[in-house]
């Protein structure tokens, strides 16, 4: 059964959250601070971290900062209300989704659900996953190299990497920055030659219909994702 660990100085809230997601068929461990949910993970296995911002002490961000030093499952932040500050500096800290206070329990759960499934899709015990399957196309991490109904063939590394930087994120919609900088490893200077002459190239070699694409899909104004449907 997945576990996930709750890490926020509302008792209530806590309580409640894990009572929902049991209800789901999910365990749920809580902790008030920062230090406890750090030694909370080095004790035990969780499938998924929700994380707040605001606690006394050790706050979410440099709880979080502390997480990533050793552990890569996903992490749900909690911020404020209309604070895009929060967000984007949890994003690019680490985090792999938030969510604002106050919230829907539904989406919670939804959400969580969500993650846990893109996790362990990626993720085995024993290591990482060496192969992705998706519909018609499967990646190979090993290799380098894709499979689709036209055969097996290896890519060149910025088409790989920027493939498989998307694959690993599906159904998040990724800023160009974001493409960028993790692909490139460079800071973004808001040049977009680089990054659609890749994508066109990996449309060209992966789809039946290049100019209504089934994998990468550009999200207008903001950047790309990677059908959550395939």
């Amino acid at each position: 059964m997945n576990k996930i660990l709750i890490i926020d100085d509302d008792r209530e809230l806590c309580a409640l959250i894990k009572r929902s997601v049991q209800a789901e068929n999910i365990e749920a461990d809580f902790c008030n601070t920062g230090k406890e949910g750090l030694q909370k993970l080095r004790e035990q296995e969780y499938q998924l971290v929700v994380l707040d911002v605001m606690m006394p002490g050790m706050d979410g961000f440099e709880t979080l900062e502390e997480i990533r030093k050793e552990y890569s499952l996903p992490i749900l932040m909690f911020t404020s209300k209309n604070d895009s500050i929060s967000k984007v500096r949890g994003l690019r800290a680490g985090a792999d989704d938030y969510l604002t206070k106050p919230f829907d329990m539904d989406e919670l759960i939804a959400r969580i659900a969500s993650l846990i499934r893109r996790y362990t899709r990626f993720n085995h015990q024993a290591g990482a996953v060496q192969k992705l399957d998706f519909d018609g196309l499967q990646i190979d991490l090993e290799n380098r190299s894709v499979t689709t109904e036209n055969g097996t063939f290896e890519l060149p590394p910025k088409e790989f990497d920027l493939l498989l930087y998307c694959a690993k994120h599906q159904g998040k919609i990724l800023t160009k920055q974001q493409i960028y900088e993790e692909v490139w490893g460079e800071e973004y200077f808001y040049d977009d030659s680089n990054i659609m002459a890749i994508i066109s190239r990996l449309r060209k070699k992966l789809e039946v219909n290049p100019s209504s694409p089934k994998y990468i899909q550009t999200v207008k104004g903001i950047g790309y994702r990677f059908n959550k449907e395939v």
